[in-house]
């Protein structure tokens, strides 16, 4: 059986691309499952995949975050990864299909973990949102400018998460979802004068993830799919956990990414597989997903005498 790829909420399970993608285990949260049905559930996902890669992104609960090591440390096992992700939620979801599709691959279980912060760098996390008031806690820069233009109720802005900060104030004259015609305003400067600088697109092929919260605009359909040049779009449920992340309810949150295995599959097969000098298993990068270990060793401490591994008191 492949690797189980694990997230904490079913609103984090995209559909499969493929009738062979396999679909994603929940670890559920402390106010749903108590810790002996916990403990029941991974012993089984263990036994029956061998292996369980789960993704823990900064912005879940610590009460779930919490259950999770817990769950680990009791079973006294090696074989779960706790991934920690710092990507938006429908990120999280889109990284978290990636996995899935490469779980059938012939990659081995510390691959497949330490792959998840390859994988990260090439997805384009954003949301078209309503208010920037409360942005700043998911380290995008906002000005004072963008701050006080957020109290107008026809605001918009373009903001891009990850892989590289953005924010773009857009006009107001292209929201509506009817409004197909009119939607190229809304690529324009809060003056009408000249097009907001755009986020940054991929320089490589992917789909388009998006999910409506309660702002009613085609913006991203309509307008940023086209301009990154995107090879298909895809309408999703909204993450429950989105509104908070975003600071707003006011959203469309989005997400592009390589949709293609075969292309998954060339990047991570062309990364040096290297072996952990702590627990054994393959990976890719400078750090193992499962015991967390760096790929070396790490100098020796100036208050560290040699051949005592002890710091001086």
């Amino acid at each position: 059986m492949p690797t189980a790829i694990a997230v904490t909420s079913d609103d984090l399970v995209l559909p499969a691309p493929d009738r062979h993608t396999p679909g994603a285990a929940l670890m559920h949260p402390p106010e749903q499952h108590d810790l002996e049905s916990a403990l029941a559930g991974t012993s089984a996902l263990l036994e029956r995949h061998g292996h369980l890669v789960a993704l823990v992104p900064p912005w879940l609960p610590r009460s779930t975050v919490q259950r999770l090591h817990t769950v680990r440390a009791i079973l006294e096992t090696d074989r779960i990864a706790l991934l920690d992700i710092d990507l938006p939620p429908l990120g999280t979801a889109l990284l978290a299909r990636q996995l899935r599709q490469l779980s059938v691959c012939d990659f081995s279980p510390g691959i497949i973990a330490s792959a998840a912060r390859l994988l990260s760098h090439y997805i384009y996390a954003g949301a078209l949102l309503g208010s920037v008031a409360k942005l700043d806690r998911v380290r995008v820069p906002v000005g004072l400018g963008s701050h006080a233009r957020s109290w107008s109720p026809s605001a918009q802005f373009a903001v891009l998460a990850h892989p590289k900060p953005h924010l773009a104030k857009l006009g107001s004259t292209g929201g509506g979802r009817g409004g197909r015609g009119g939607s190229h305003g809304a690529s324009r400067a809060v003056h009408g004068t000249a097009p907001a600088a755009l986020p940054a697109g991929p320089d490589f092929a992917t789909h388009l993830t998006f999910a409506r919260g309660q702002l009613a605009s085609d913006w991203v359909a309509a307008e940023l799919g086209p301009a990154w040049q995107v090879q298909g779009v895809m309408e999703n449920p909204l993450p429950a956990a989105s509104p908070a992340w975003w600071g707003t309810p006011k959203l469309v949150e989005f997400a592009a990414g390589i949709p293609d295995l075969s292309v998954l599959y060339q990047l991570v097969a062309s990364v040096r597989r290297e072996q952990c000098r702590w627990c054994g298993l393959e990976l890719i990068g400078d750090r193992c997903g499962f015991c967390a270990a760096p790929l070396t060793a790490p100098p020796p401490s100036a208050a560290t005498p040699a051949g005592t591994g002890r710091s001086r008191p």
